[in-house]
């Protein structure tokens, strides 16, 4: 599971950085950074790690 939040939390970066320097899409691409943020910190914070 810790995994699997970061995979999903460096995709949303990702997807945060192209659309922030490819597309100008407004304010979407910023709540998609914010959660990305949120998904890491919780992984970080529950600090259990898959074997």
């Amino acid at each position: 599971m810790g995994n699997l939040l970061y995979t999903i939390a460096v995709i949303l970066i990702i997807i945060w950085a192209i659309g922030f320097l490819g597309f100008h899409a407004g304010g979407i691409i910023h709540v998609v950074l914010v959660i990305a943020v949120i998904v890491f910190l919780i992984q970080i914070i529950s600090g259990k790690r898959s074997v």
